[in-house]
C-alpha cells in the first residue's frame, strides 16, 4: 500500500441502519480525536481519586493508632453506606444534567413518616396527632410510597411543567422539611422493633454495607450496559440532539427522579433503624455530602459525563476524611469546613476540566 491509502472516516460520519434511530453515538467520545492522544498513555479518570484515598489512609494510619482498627474501618463503611446509596442515582441525574437537592429533607421525611405511622397514640407520653399505630411492615410500605411521591413531584415539575431542577428540588427540600416537623410535632419519635435493617451483621459486616454494594452494582450495570444508561449520557450532552435521535427525554429524566427517591427511602430507613428514632433534623447536610461525592467523583455539572466508580471512590474519600479528623479530635465545625472546601475544590476541578475539554475539540 502507498501513503495515499484513504484515511479512516471520522466518528461523525453518518451510519446507516436501524440502530441509528434507537441510541445516539456516545457523547463522551468526541469526533475525530487527534491520533497522538490515542497513542498516548491511558490514565483512568479515577486515578487521582485512588491516589488521594491512599494518601488519606496513609496519613491517618500514622497520625492515629486507632484508624486501622478493623472495627473503625467497618464503621467508616457503615457511615458512608447511607450517603453512597443516595449518591448512585444522584450520579445518573447529574449525568443527565439534572439535580436533586431534596434528598436531605427526604431522608428525614421517610424516617419520620414511618416512625409516626407505627406510633401508637399516646405511646411513651408522646403526643402526635398523626400517629397511625400501624404494624412495622405496613408503616414501612407507607414510608416508601410517601417518599416516592417526592420523586413524582420532582419529576413532573421538571419534565411536564418545565421548572428548573435546581429550583424544583430546593422547593421540595423546604416543603418536606416542614412536613417532617409537622408530622413529628417538633419532637423526636422513637420506633421499636425496627433495628434489624440498620444493625444486623453478616460475617461481621453490617447489612447496610451489603445494600450499598448491591446498589452500586445495579447502577454501574445500568450506566454501562443498558440503553437507558446511554440515553442519560446523550441527554446530558445535548437534550435536543437526544430528542431528535428518538430518545424520550422526559420519560428518562422522570425515571431518574423516581430512582433517586427510591434510594433515598432505603437510605433514610437504614438511618432510622440505626438510631432507633426519627428526628425533625434528620438528614440535614446530606445533600451537601451527596453533591460533593458526585462532583468529586467526576460527574460534570454540565451533564454528559460521570460514572459510578468515581462516585464510590469520592464517597469513600469523604468518609475517610471525616472519620480521620474525628480520630484526631478535630472539632466538628472544622470537619464541616473541610467538607465545604472539598466541594469547592471539586467544582473548580470540574470547571477546569470542561474548559480543557472544549479547548481540545
Amino acid at each position: 500500500m502507498t501513503s495515499e491509502e484513504p484515511p479512516v472516516p471520522p466518528a461523525s460520519a453518518p451510519v446507516t441502519g436501524p440502530a441509528t434511530s434507537a441510541v445516539p453515538a456516545a457523547p463522551s467520545t468526541p469526533a475525530g480525536p487527534p491520533a497522538t492522544k490515542a497513542r498516548g498513555l491511558s490514565v483512568p479518570e479515577t486515578a487521582a481519586l485512588i491516589v488521594v484515598l491512599i494518601a488519606l489512609f496513609a496519613y491517618f494510619s500514622v497520625a492515629s493508632r486507632f484508624f486501622l482498627n478493623p472495627e473503625n474501618l467497618i464503621n467508616i463503611l457503615q457511615n458512608v453506606a447511607v450517603v453512597g446509596i443516595i449518591a448512585c442515582p444522584a450520579t445518573l441525574l447529574l449525568i443527565a444534567g439534572q439535580f436533586d437537592l431534596s434528598v436531605g429533607s427526604a431522608t428525614g421525611f421517610v424516617g419520620m413518616l414511618m416512625a409516626v405511622a407505627a406510633l401508637a397514640p399516646g405511646s411513651g407520653g408522646t403526643e402526635v396527632p398523626w400517629s397511625g399505630n400501624l404494624p412495622i411492615i405496613a408503616a414501612f410500605i407507607v414510608a416508601v410510597i410517601g417518599t416516592l411521591l417526592i420523586g413524582v413531584i420532582n419529576g413532573l415539575s421538571v419534565t411536564v411543567i418545565g421548572i428548573n431542577a435546581l429550583i424544583t428540588t430546593l422547593g421540595t427540600l423546604a416543603v418536606f422539611r416542614g412536613i417532617t416537623k409537622v408530622l413529628g410535632n417538633g419532637q423526636t419519635i422513637r420506633i421499636n422493633g425496627f433495628g434489624d435493617l440498620g444493625v444486623t451483621r453478616i460475617l461481621g459486616i453490617p447489612l447496610p454495607v451489603y445494600l450499598f454494594i448491591a446498589v452500586v452494582i445495579i447502577f454501574w450495570f445500568i450506566l454501562r450496559y443498558t440503553v437507558y444508561g446511554r440515553s442519560l449520557y446523550a441527554i446530558g450532552a445535548s437534550p435536543t440532539a437526544a430528542r431528535l435521535a428518538g430518545i424520550r427525554v422526559k420519560r428518562v429524566v422522570f425515571v431518574a427522579f423516581l430512582l433517586s427517591s427510591l434510594c433515598v427511602a432505603l437510605a433514610g430507613l437504614i438511618r432510622l433503624s440505626q438510631v432507633g428514632g426519627a428526628s425533625v433534623n434528620a438528614g440535614l447536610g446530606v445533600e451537601l455530602s451527596v453533591v460533593t461525592a458526585v462532583v468529586l467523583g467526576g460527574a460534570s455539572l454540565s451533564g454528559g459525563r460521570g460514572g459510578i466508580g468515581g462516585t464510590v471512590l469520592a464517597v469513600l474519600i469523604v468518609g475517610v476524611l471525616s472519620n480521620g479528623l474525628i480520630q484526631l479530635n478535630v472539632p466538628s465545625f472544622w470537619i464541616e469546613v473541610a467538607n465545604g472546601l472539598l466541594l469547592l475544590g471539586a467544582v473548580a476541578v470540574d470547571r477546569a476540566r470542561v474548559r480543557l475539554t472544549r479547548a481540545d475539540t
